[in-house]
């Protein structure tokens, strides 16, 4: 996206230096990776930057203003409501599609937002690596707001930490050292002190939880939650017997698993940007648009791509029992804009925020990116391909 950058990047690239960057990327946590990582950052000059933290503090108004929990009650599933909510999702997410408009230009598109962590730890270790084997300019790093390494990971552990000592916080997940983001646990662990603990290995005493952290019995005063209650559901059957969370319980969340429902493809159809894509709940439609085709079906609770309908028709419409748990949304088109050693790649990035408690509002602090040569962004679209998989924005400073 900086074409300078773009070629003097791809002219220098050899095959020997990226495999000799994924040993070295591999090489701390063996195994750990499962996600294809990318041939190559993205560079994002300024201008595109400040379209992205344009969209987003436009939703982060939405976000913060006082009727927004009213709206967004009904997001949140009927048996999954998590008592103690707090009034800050403290980590939120936005993805946004590079997209080419009608007048030729590239443009971000919102595609989604997520009230819960993504890879805040993984985004830093991997560029640290990536900045040891290729040739990156000074001036472009991944780090947004006034961040830089040293204060991004003094603000996440700040976060994750609330004030606690490292062995009463944990990352709480559901097979942890099974999940394809567990390197983003490790890099976690690494950067603050906590233990990952499996939802099955939770030990509740009355309204209090404690964690066996080597062999001891260890109170639990707060819990970086990655624990999504749609994986949950999915894996009941096989995990025994497990703590509910939903009870009111003598914890803190970081952040709050209702946060997870209250930002998210939910929310779309309250956002009204030229970067957000026109949405709507399909109960609330007088009528359906004309050019359907036009549109992507979602269903509001599922998560990774699931169930969604790209190419849709009148049939696929007709045979939705629950239209209050679906939404539409208008396609974008991706821009075809990294060029690569045979054909372009489409890119999608997520800019993550932070939200303290101190804060009036959440503050941009890191980035991911993905890279496709597929129909959507996802590995089952990407099989066999190169130049695709996960990836970082270098934005130019």
């Amino acid at each position: 996206m900086v074409p300078e950058l773009r070629a003097a990047f791809n002219q220098q690239f050899s095959e020997a230096t990226y495999q000799a960057f994924l040993a070295d990327l591999n090489s701390k946590y063996p195994g750990a990776i499962e996600f294809r990582i990318a041939e190559t950052p993205v560079f994002v000059d300024k201008a595109f930057t400040a379209k992205m933290l344009d969209a987003c503090d436009h939703i982060i108004e939405v976000i913060c203003e006082p009727g927004f929990k009213a709206a967004t009650d009904r997001s949140i599933p009927r048996g999954e409501n998590v008592p103690n909510e707090n009034d800050k999702a403290q980590m939120i997410a936005f993805d946004f599609g590079v997209c080419i408009n009608d007048a030729g230009e590239l443009e971000p598109q919102l595609i989604e937002m997520q009230g819960f962590p993504t890879l805040f730890g993984f985004q830093v270790y991997y560029p640290d690596l990536l900045y040891k084997h290729f040739n990156i300019p000074a001036h472009f790093n991944q780090y947004l707001g006034n961040y830089n390494r040293e204060s991004y990971i003094a603000d996440l552990k700040e976060l994750i930490l609330g004030g606690h000592a490292p062995e009463e916080v944990i990352l709480l997940e559901i097979k942890p050292h099974e999940q394809k983001t567990r390197i983003d646990f490790y890099c976690t662990e690494a950067y603050t002190g906590i233990s990952l603990v499996c939802i099955t290995e939770l030990i509740q005493e009355g309204k209090k939880l404690f964690y066996l952290r080597d062999g001891v019995k260890t109170p639990i005063k707060r819990i970086y939650n990655r624990v999504i209650f749609d994986d949950l559901n999915a894996q009941r059957a096989s995990l025994g017997s497990f703590v509910d969370i939903t009870q009111d319980l003598d914890v803190e969340w970081m952040p709050h698993p209702n946060w997870f429902y209250r930002i998210s493809k939910f929310t779309l159809p309250l956002i009204r940007h030229p970067y957000v894509p026109a949405t709507y709940y399909l109960n609330e439609l007088k009528q359906l648009p004309a050019d359907l085709e036009n549109y992507v079906l979602k269903p509001l609770f599922s998560f990774a791509g699931q169930g969604v309908v790209i190419d849709v028709k009148p049939a696929d419409l007709e045979q939705i029992r629950d239209p209050e748990n679906w939404i539409l949304q208008k396609k974008v088109r991706y821009a075809d804009v990294i060029p690569t050693p045979d054909i372009p790649a489409k890119a999608e990035f997520r800019l993550m925020y932070f939200w303290k408690d101190s804060w009036e509002r959440p503050r941009p602090a890191i980035n991911l990116a993905r890279l496709s040569k597929g129909k959507m962004i996802g590995v089952r679209y990407n099989k066999d391909k190169s130049w695709v998989g996960g990836s970082v924005c270098l934005f130019e400073h």
